[in-house]
């Protein structure tokens, strides 16, 4: 007596057996290895395509821009200091010493900031002539030397402003040092003198 269904399998397909038709000759499907494997590759490949979508739809990004307006003020300055502020000329005879030099140099630091076109000023003048009660002694005497530019050498006056340096044009920060000198005489009456020099830095 016949089965009407059989299953077979072997290692190399599948064969599916069902009822016989009308004509008494049994279907057969038949699916190799190679198309299993296609198969199973194709929905691999499927599966594979909807996961990056996903992850993708995921991780979208959005950005905003916007712009931030930075502003700075620079104005003039002048910046002038001077080290030390008090200097003296000792007493000496004007046989040996006909100039006499001061006992300390001065060092001078000058800090401008101005416009690129604009030069900045460095100007002395003194108060009056070195005094000392009822007598005096020209504040002309009184001489100095720069170390270096823009520094220079000058004479003191109490009636006009003498320059002091000649800097470039612009901003800049300068250090230099003045030695000053007192032409010594045998007509100075004796006394202690006293004068007091104004320095002027200017940034225009």
């Amino acid at each position: 007596m016949k089965r009407r269904d059989q299953v077979k399998t072997k290692s190399t397909g599948m064969m599916i057996q069902s009822s016989p038709h009308k004509s008494g000759l049994p279907v057969t499907n038949k699916l190799g290895k190679e198309d299993v494997m296609k198969n199973n590759w194709k929905a691999l490949l499927i599966c594979t395509a909807v996961v990056a979508l996903v992850l993708l739809m995921g991780t979208s990004t959005f950005a905003a821009t916007q712009t931030l307006t930075i502003n700075a003020t620079v104005a003039a300055r002048a910046e002038l200091t001077l080290a030390p502020t008090t200097i003296n000329f000792a007493d000496a005879s004007p046989a040996t010493s006909p100039n006499i030099t001061a006992n300390t140099p001065v060092t001078v630091t000058a800090n401008v900031r101005t416009a690129k076109a604009s030069t900045a000023t460095l100007m002395a003048l003194a108060g009056t002539d070195l005094t000392s009660g009822t007598d005096t002694i020209p504040i002309t005497a009184v001489t100095w030397t720069a170390s270096a530019l823009p520094f220079i050498a000058g004479t003191m006056s109490h009636t006009s402003a003498q320059s002091g340096a000649t800097f470039s044009a612009g901003s800049g920060s300068y250090s230099g040092t003045y030695t000053f000198t007192l032409a010594n005489s045998w007509s100075y009456n004796t006394g202690s003198y006293v004068a007091t020099v104004t320095y002027t830095l200017t940034a225009p």
